[in-house]
């Protein structure tokens, strides 16, 4: 932590120290570029089919000539005529502008999802945004955390949207809304409810009915939330976006014609954008509603496919990647920080505005991830620090440090001071002392399914008819033979013969020998839905837990016992109720290197002031952390990441209860460092 403190300072002071060189610098610089950086573009500029496209082309892409960037009287508080929302102007002589009150506008925009910040940590992420230079906040809303059930809507704590764009706007920030229904995000099926799979004809983001229609009443819901919120009602909100990359998507032409609908009588009011890459904006255009592009450097090819969708219209990039996203078994992925300052600088220098995505990537607590597919299932992992400006835990950059000496020379006023850092520790180890397996939990669990067939997870007649959607399920039945077993499962399946460990289904494997055996017994498959598929049309089969029939020799089996194993805070309260009505023998007193599902419990001392720490289960293999009821999310043996991010707010002074879900293994002990291990 004290060197994560004398780095900040350092970096600080010799951003103030060479801030007026560095202005020098920047001048005589931008003076050469606007004398030859058309003739270097043009070089390298697409071929032109007629005059026209000549024009347009030179026109948005030639560097600006500008003054300093003066916008401190558009600001939420300050700006009090509120009749002329976000427009765009073109005039001749001129390149086309955004304008906000009537004034010259460029968008500085950062992305941070809230779902994904505890929300006392909020105030602390957007201060950052603003101290950075910044003016706009972006940020997705998630249909599947604001329903989870049919009808029910939680817009409270963390997912307390409304409070979360006052609170941008009483810091000085405008905000662009991004409220699906997908957003992707490399969230679990794209932020769609799985209730939706139930309907078994369901077609994902399309005008199939039933998707319309739970659309509609999400609607109207959410809507009449942040209508209020809007600009010309004296709001921060000046934008909104139809959907979400649905280009890439495209399976039905009528469907982002009626998402602008749907937002627009409902009382949308402020400027419409659509999102796509430059590759597939074609598809996921609407006539009327202004294009932006999704890219992850300056690219001018990208910029002239925007010129065959709209004219006369200023350049807005909504999504500039300046990292990515990680998932499990594969590498830590990093962007270069110079990279992402000349890809800005060149935005600024065209006129061209922007979204930083990721400023702050936060994290995918509990089971929130989504998963790529292509040609193999690999969940995203729980850490979504995206190499983003600010890291996972709210840290400054070496981007965050170039970024804001890069706006501070651009902008006519200071900006804010910095943010003081949020201090980080170490704490003793915890070593658990006492476990349940997984097998003597099962009696003090909600009343299990009884069913002919395997039913999948989004199927299971629970949660008011609304199935499961994170989580594993354990399907049970008696088997009086051994043979080939064979079953679909998703993601993956732990299979037993009573509690002894036998084998592993799913990506790719579908099949496992079950040895003879001389009398019935119990066959169990512990299934884990590792995160739904979050882009491409693979959305449409994600279905997890057994999906269809399991046979052994092709002969199905039959007369089932399915447990649902949610894991959320009320499965474990529920969970926890029932062990303080056991007896203390209940408990058993971990064994070294035990096999099989087990919930291990111990004690984290974190002294009189808690403050943030990352979690390191060193000899552990797989499985799930909870503290004092909150899921801190997945940890693999596989990496890429090692530590689990432990916000200190969800820490109480002093003890602290901590459950491992093990999966496979035990290990031994859980240990706290104060700097990430991803």
């Amino acid at each position: 932590m004290r060197r994560e403190q004398r780095w900040t300072r350092l970096s600080e002071r010799r951003v103030m120290g060479s801030l007026q060189r560095f202005s020098l610098c920047f001048s005589w610089k931008r003076i050469l570029c606007i004398f030859f950086l058309p003739v270097i573009l043009s070089g390298f500029a697409p071929q032109v089919k007629d005059k026209e496209d000549l024009i347009f082309a030179n026109a948005q892409l030639q560097p600006a000539q500008y003054s300093m960037f003066n916008w401190s009287h558009l600001t939420p508080l300050k700006l009090t005529d509120r009749s002329v929302g976000l427009q765009t102007e073109s005039r001749v002589g001129s390149k086309p502008y955004f304008t906000l009150g009537g004034h010259k506008f460029l968008i500085f925009g950062g992305s941070i999802h809230y779902f994904w910040v505890p929300r006392e940590y909020w105030r602390d992420r957007l201060l950052k945004l603003k101290a950075c230079g910044f003016n706009t906040l972006t940020t997705y809303v998630p249909w599947n955390l604001h329903e989870p059930q049919r009808g029910k809507f939680d817009f409270s704590g963390n997912l307390d949207l409304e409070a979360f764009v006052l609170m941008a706007a009483e810091i000085g920030l405008w905000v662009i809304l991004r409220p699906g229904p997908y957003i992707c995000s490399e969230m679990d099926l794209g932020g769609l409810p799985s209730w939706l799979l139930q309907d078994p004809k369901m077609i994902l983001r399309t005008t199939y009915k039933g998707f319309v229609e739970a659309v509609n009443k999400y609607f109207d819901h959410l809507i009449s939330r942040v209508a209020p919120l809007q600009y010309r009602k004296r709001g921060p909100i000046i934008a909104v976006q139809v959907e979400n990359e649905y280009g890439s998507f495209a399976e039905d032409k009528d469907y982002m014609p009626y998402i602008q609908k749907a937002l627009l009588e409902r009382g949308i009011v402020e400027l419409l954008m659509t999102s796509d890459d430059a590759k597939h904006m074609l598809k996921g255009y609407i006539e009327g509603v202004l294009a932006t592009l999704n890219m992850n450097t300056f690219q001018i090819n990208d910029f002239k496919q925007l010129s065959q969708v709209q004219r006369n219209k200023p350049i807005m990039v909504m999504e500039f990647w300046v990292g990515w996203f990680d998932t499990w078994g594969g590498k830590h992925m990093i962007k270069n920080a110079e990279d992402v300052e000349d890809t800005v600088s060149k935005f600024i220098t065209s006129e061209i505005s922007f979204n930083v995505y990721m400023f702050h990537g936060g994290t995918n607590f509990g089971f929130m991830n989504g998963a790529t597919y292509f040609g193999k299932h690999r969940g995203v992992v729980t850490s979504y620090d995206y190499d983003a400006v600010l890291t996972e835990a709210g840290d400054y950059t070496e981007k965050y440090f170039k970024l804001r000496k890069l706006f501070g020379s651009v902008v006519a006023v200071h900006l804010p001071p910095l943010p003081k850092l949020s201090p980080k520790a170490e704490y003793p180890a915890v070593k658990p002392s006492l476990f349940l397996p997984l097998w003597d939990v099962l009696q003090y669990l909600n009343k299990p399914v009884i069913s002919h067939t395997p039913v999948n997870m989004e199927s299971l007649p629970i949660n008011n008819g609304n199935g499961q959607s994170y989580g594993l399920v354990l399907y049970e039945t008696f088997i009086c033979c051994g043979g080939s077993l064979h079953a679909n499962v998703q993601d993956t399946a732990q299979v037993f013969l009573n509690e002894k460990n036998i084998g592993l289904l799913g990506d790719g494997i579908k099949k496992l020998n079950i040895p003879k055996i001389r009398e019935c017994q119990l066959l169990r498959i512990l299934v884990e839905n590792q995160g739904r598929v979050n882009f491409s049309w693979k959305i449409q089969d994600q279905w997890k837990g057994l999906t269809g029939s399991v046979t052994i020799d092709n002969i199905p089996l039959n007369g089932f016992i399915i447990y649902s194993l949610e894991m959320t805070m009320s499965f474990l309260k529920g969970i926890l109720c029932s062990f303080s009505r056991l007896r203390y023998a209940t408990w058993k007193p971990v064994r070294k290197n035990y096999s099989g599902p087990a919930f291990y419990l111990g004690t984290l001392k974190a002294g009189s002031s808690p403050k943030d720490t990352f979690l390191r289960l060193l000899n552990w293999n797989y499985g799930f952390v909870f503290i004092n009821g909150h899921n801190l999310g997945r940890y693999s043996i596989i990496g890429p990441q090692e530590t689990l991010y432990l916000p200190g707010t969800w820490l109480h002074p002093r003890d602290n209860e901590i459950i491992l879900f093990e999966k496979r293994k035990s290990g031994s002990y859980i240990q706290t460092i104060d700097e990430p291990k991803l």
